[in-house]
């Protein structure tokens, strides 16, 4: 007989003990967190010179690197910012988008990791966040480079830094509040 719960425990295809709630838990939280990155994304949109434009998305793919594993983080950045661009009309940029928002998260995500234990939580978010937000501006740079030529894309760096910067302050003052109010544990 088959019992039915939350607590459910099965096997994966390794023949391993898998808890299905932590894994349904992590799956939910991902999209929550896409949906959550969608919405910040889209709320403000503000058109770049070449084409772009800038958002505060970025506050929530970094809180996705520092709550959710990597995998779930890069789904979940990467989803939830390629899917603003498609239905922004951006769809150039959507692949892109996908893949740099998605590293972002795993830039904060590995950063936390191995410095808060010599470093402390706040350093650790803030130099991961640094490091994300750099390969953001370094990705579209690069990805604009290739579209319209690598002198005219530098109009854009200024403006993807200022992103950065907002997404920066943004994100670690709500993770500071998501850790205080307990929000954080709950994607442990």
């Amino acid at each position: 007989m088959v019992r039915y719960s939350i607590y459910y425990k099965a096997k994966n295809v390794k023949g391993e003990n898998v808890n299905m709630y932590s894994k349904t838990k992590k799956i939910v939280g991902a999209a929550l967190f896409a949906a959550l990155v969608y919405i910040a994304t889209s709320l403000i949109i503000i058109p770049s010179p070449l084409k772009g434009y800038l958002n505060l998305g970025d506050c929530i793919v970094l809180l996705a690197g520092w709550m959710l594993t990597p995998g779930y983080g890069f789904l979940a950045a990467g989803l939830g910012s390629a899917l603003a661009d498609l239905f922004a009309g951006y769809v150039t940029y959507a692949p892109a988008t996908f893949i740099i928002k998605g590293a972002m998260a795993i830039v904060a995500f590995a950063c936390f990791k191995l410095m808060s234990n010599k470093l402390g939580k706040l350093p650790a978010q803030i130099i991961g966040a640094v490091l994300a937000e750099l390969l953001m501006v370094t990705g579209y740079l690069v990805f604009e480079g290739f579209l319209y030529g690598f002198v005219p894309s530098l109009v854009n760096v200024p403006a993807n830094a200022t992103q950065g910067v907002a997404g920066i302050v943004i994100g670690i003052v709500l993770i500071k509040v998501f850790e205080k109010a307990k929000i954080a544990e709950l994607f442990k």
